[in-house]
């Protein structure tokens, strides 16, 4: 595995990929890799014959009051991990490479509408600094494919959203969700769970699996709101505070509607320390 970390050498081996005609799959990450993001890997080599792997924590995702800091970081065991999966090129940046004026000082992407909605709410600026720094790796790497892990549901469609408005040439593949034995997505954010707080996390799943059941049972006199109230009681009774929980129209995002036959319910819970995310598709 090629590992780059400065633009210059980056761009002169996809330049040579290119020459030769190859198709180039990236998947971009913050590290402290699971089996989710190896599952994106796995994902790439599927679609093209060169894998490139980033990793690096995106200082603009981050708000005031989270911790960029204390964000694991595990660049030797995640090396280990992609080449054990036979990953081409790892590109590991440092924040001098990707924000040379600082990141508080760059020409920024933003998506509208979309991104202020749920996690945009509850994190303002988050997407700003996700849909900037994706579309600066973009411009780096210039793959043909990238895999994106569709835990993230609301970043997925704004991924997407910022592809079809912008023209970019690259093909955006969502990957399906990973889960532990308990139903929990994975996340490098599980790690801050306590072994009690991992027993009680399972709960949001459950609670999205009992929505899904509620919505698929052909009663059209379901009230949408009512049911996500109803949620929110079971997640909180089960130790756990609930951040949103929504049911959507799956491609737009907005609140659902009787009309609307696919639909994807979005929530999000905290855990002692850890902000969980989770979404499932109910298609009528």
């Amino acid at each position: 595995m090629i590992t780059a970390t400065e633009i210059k050498e980056l761009r002169e081996q996809i330049k040579t990929w290119r020459m030769q005609g190859l198709k180039i799959a990236f998947v971009p990450t913050m590290g402290n890799l699971h089996d989710g993001h190896l599952a994106l890997v796995k994902a790439a080599h599927q679609h093209a014959d060169k894998v490139v792997v980033s990793i690096f924590i995106n200082p603009m995702q981050f708000g005031l009051s989270e911790d960029i800091d204390n964000y694991p970081k595990t660049h030797q065991q995640d090396k280990e991990k992609l080449i054990s999966e036979k990953t081409d090129l790892l590109f590991l940046p440092s924040s001098k490479v990707i924000y040379p004026k600082g990141f508080t000082d760059n020409t920024f992407v933003e998506v509208p509408n979309i991104s202020n909605l749920y996690c945009g709410k509850s994190r303002p600026g988050h997407f700003r600094g996700v849909a900037t720094v994706v579309c600066k790796l973009f411009n780096l790497v210039q793959p043909d494919v990238a895999c994106f892990g569709s835990k993230d549901y609301q970043q997925l469609q704004i991924i997407q959203t910022m592809v079809d408005d912008l023209s970019m040439p690259v093909d955006i593949i969502p990957v399906e969700i990973i889960r532990e034995a308990s139903g929990l997505a994975m996340s490098s954010r599980n790690g801050y769970l306590t072994a009690e707080e991992k027993q009680q996390a399972p709960v949001l799943y459950k609670t999205l699996q009992w929505l899904a059941k509620q919505l698929k049972s052909g009663d059209n006199s379901h009230n949408h709101h009512r049911l996500c109230q109803q949620a929110t009681n079971i997640i909180n009774k089960a130790g756990l505070t609930t951040d949103y929980i929504n049911i959507c129209h799956a491609y737009t995002l907005a609140e659902s509607t009787p009309e609307d036959k696919n639909l994807v319910i979005l929530a999000s819970a905290f855990c002692g320390k850890a902000r969980l995310i989770d979404n499932i598709r109910v298609d009528l």
